[in-house]
């Protein structure tokens, strides 16, 4: 089959590599009809490189048709069209029973002390082969595929498998309700879904915050007011703009929806530059045990929220020795909530908003939908945030 593989910094390309087959009784092989290019995929494209081995199926964001199940999947079918979401857990144990299934006991990744397993990531999350191919094996397929009806297209439903779901936990962990206010930092695919979301949920006030002019246009169209940092001289300037929107006290809520590749972090930037020039054994070690985040997307979130607020955080970090202020967010009172989205847990509220009426737009949400062997330049426009690059979908 045809994959993109990952060789290096920068360095993607589609290959052909064997094609999956079934390894355990609840494993299925689907055969991909839509696969997305994630935000996170941009972390292993230049940030988390030392995790990565080369030839690593990149892609976590799969929808397609059941090909083939194991004999302990009696729920799926061949023919069945299902959405795939990006961490792989079982249903079963203690963390999936809290609806926390990004750490489910199951597939945790113990040997590195990290949470349930996902699919084209790093080592510290299994080496899982990944989603951007024609074919992927699915384990735990006996609880993790989402079933979706025949006939619509896909954009109806593949956001089901991250952006939607990392949204909606990212509106629900800030604490959103009829009423209140809200930013978002960043306007990539999870802040402008998660803007609308918030929105839907009855937000009187959401602002969007970021520095590409075709991302504050688009959300500024959807009822978001929009605040451009390259319009601001310095941070004071844009506390003070927010503030007189909000009463002089900063939204109720705060949604980091950047991560570690936040702009204007020249000394993280650095750090993480110099990581990626070294033998990867000596750099995995440094970043495992002492790596930096661009920590500026964070910072501006604290400062920005009113006291008693909520922090939601929804973009990646990877760091292990950030600093934190902690004088700030323990005199302010936050809260602080975060981690890699729980896809089960939030699909029976999502799934009903996915009808032709179409509320939170997914049937235009994608802005480039591209063959798979074009991803190593849609790799290179998305990070360059090109061409109005918001949203890419892959069909192999």
């Amino acid at each position: 089959m045809r994959a993109t593989v990952w060789h290096g910094k920068r360095d993607v390309r589609v290959e052909t590599v064997p094609d999956p087959v079934i390894q355990e009784p609840t494993d299925a092989i689907i055969r991909i009809t839509s696969s997305g290019l994630c935000g996170s995929d941009l972390h292993l494209y230049e940030v988390l490189t030392p995790f990565m081995t080369p030839g690593d199926i990149l892609g976590h964001e799969p929808m397609g048709i059941v090909e083939e199940t194991g004999s302990e999947v009696p729920g799926l079918s061949p023919g069945d069209r299902v959405v795939v979401p990006f961490q792989i857990a079982c249903g079963g144990c203690f963390m999936c029973g809290q609806g926390l299934q990004t750490q489910c006991e199951t597939t945790q990744v113990r040997e590195h002390g990290m949470g349930a397993q996902l699919f084209g990531y790093t080592k510290l999350y299994g080496s899982v082969p990944g989603a951007q191919a024609e074919y992927l094996r699915v384990p735990q397929a006996h609880y993790g595929p989402i079933k979706v009806p025949q006939g619509p297209a896909d954009d109806r439903f593949v956001y089901l498998s991250d952006v939607l779901p990392t949204a909606w936990q990212a509106v629900r962990y800030a604490g959103v309700q009829p009423g209140s206010s809200v930013a978002v930092l960043g306007l990539g695919p999870i802040g402008t879904m998660a803007c609308r979301i918030a929105r839907h949920l009855g937000a009187a006030q959401v602002i969007g915050i970021d520095h590409v002019p075709d991302r504050l246009g688009r959300v500024h169209g959807e009822g978001v007011e929009i605040f451009d940092l390259d319009t601001f001289d310095n941070e004071k300037e844009l506390l003070a703009a927010v503030g007189d929107i909000t009463d002089g006290r900063g939204p109720d809520a705060v949604i980091d929806a950047v991560g570690t590749e936040a702009h204007g972090s020249p000394a993280g930037r650095l750090a993480q530059q110099a990581a990626g020039l070294m033998p990867p054994r000596w750099a995995e070690k440094l970043m495992h045990r002492a790596g930096v985040d661009r920590m500026s997307a964070l910072h501006l979130g604290i400062a920005l929220v009113r006291r008693g607020g909520t922090l939601s955080i929804s973009g990646v970090y990877g760091g292990m020795t950030d600093p934190m202020p902690m004088l700030t967010l323990f005199d302010k009172q936050l809260q602080l909530r975060m981690g890699q989205a729980n896809v089960r847990r939030w699909v029976d509220d999502i799934l009903p908003l996915l009808t032709d009426d179409d509320p939170l737009g997914v049937d235009s949400f994608a802005t480039h939908r591209l063959p798979l062997d074009e991803a190593p330049s849609a790799y290179e426009l998305f990070q360059k945030k090109a061409d109005g690059a918001l949203k890419v979908l892959f069909r192999p």
